[in-house]
């Protein structure tokens, strides 16, 4: 693709997410698109975003759990970016159809950093000492590919299929079990999924790590004071009008969000 395609598609993309239209897989039209094209893709969205007044908060990594990545088809983990208006405190009333196209519901542990983390060479030991707090959290992902038929490069391009997020109260890591810590997600106070730290690359510490070094790759880093989302603990789960979920983690906390 040339610069002038990666532009086009970025316009094309942000236009589908501000008018909650979805779209035939980039792989279709753009057979050849690389996943550096697609993350090129992914940093022009957000320009176009931050143009619009959308400040950046963090950064996301995705397609951490092999249960979610055999849902999707796409066997690697990706990466996007958090601004401002993505993300909502725990008992947020939500209306279902304000932004959000073909939802799907993720828990997983934010980690909010006091250090930056600059890539490459980033181990889970320096996540752990660069981490102020960690938090509880839904990721509502969301895309705007048609039918969630994409390859990695389509979600790559399309932020990483990030739609909001909601944030429970903030934790010293100190005493945090990451690998074991297990996780329940109700909705109306039924049992709908279970998880454990492990299902994300082994430890959520490991994601933080693996993203950090992504992002070295391309000059990025996790920046002191950022959120950084490390991906699910369970599979996705479908998200519908009136959903009440709340979520616990294990020496964490939890979170809640209602649909309305």
């Amino acid at each position: 693709m040339t610069p002038e395609q990666i532009e086009h598609q970025a316009e094309v993309l942000y236009k589908a997410l501000r008018t909650r239209q979805t779209l035939t897989p980039l792989t279709e039209s753009n057979p050849d698109i690389s996943i550096e094209q697609a993350y090129q893709i992914s940093k022009s969205i957000l320009q176009l975003r931050m143009q619009d007044g959308e400040k950046l908060v963090g950064k996301k990594i995705g397609l951490t759990s092999k249960v979610v990545q055999d849902m999707l088809g796409v066997h690697q983990p990706d990466f996007g970016f958090l601004t401002d208006t993505m993300m909502y405190e725990s008992d947020s009333e939500l209306p279902f159809d304000k932004e959000l196209i073909q939802a799907k519901s993720e828990g997983e542990i934010a980690f909010i950093l006091k250090q930056d983390l600059v890539g490459p060479n980033i181990t889970p030991e320096m996540v752990l000492e660069a981490t102020e707090a960690v938090v509880a959290c839904f990721e509502i992902v969301d895309s705007r590919i048609a039918d969630w038929k994409i390859k990695i490069q389509d979600t790559i391009a399309d932020n990483a299929s990030c739609g909001i997020f909601i944030m429970g109260d903030r934790v010293s890591p100190e005493n945090v079990d990451f690998e074991n810590c297990k996780m329940v997600i109700k909705n109306h106070g039924e049992v709908i999924a279970e998880g454990q730290g492990s299902a994300a690359l082994g430890s959520p510490l490991n994601c933080v790590a693996w993203l950090a070094n992504a992002l070295g790759e391309y000059g990025i880093s996790l920046k002191a004071g950022e959120i950084i989302l490390s991906g699910s603990l369970a599979a996705m789960i479908p998200c519908k009008p009136n959903d009440d979920m709340e979520m616990n983690i294990e020496g964490i906390g939890s979170a809640r969000y209602r649909f309305v």
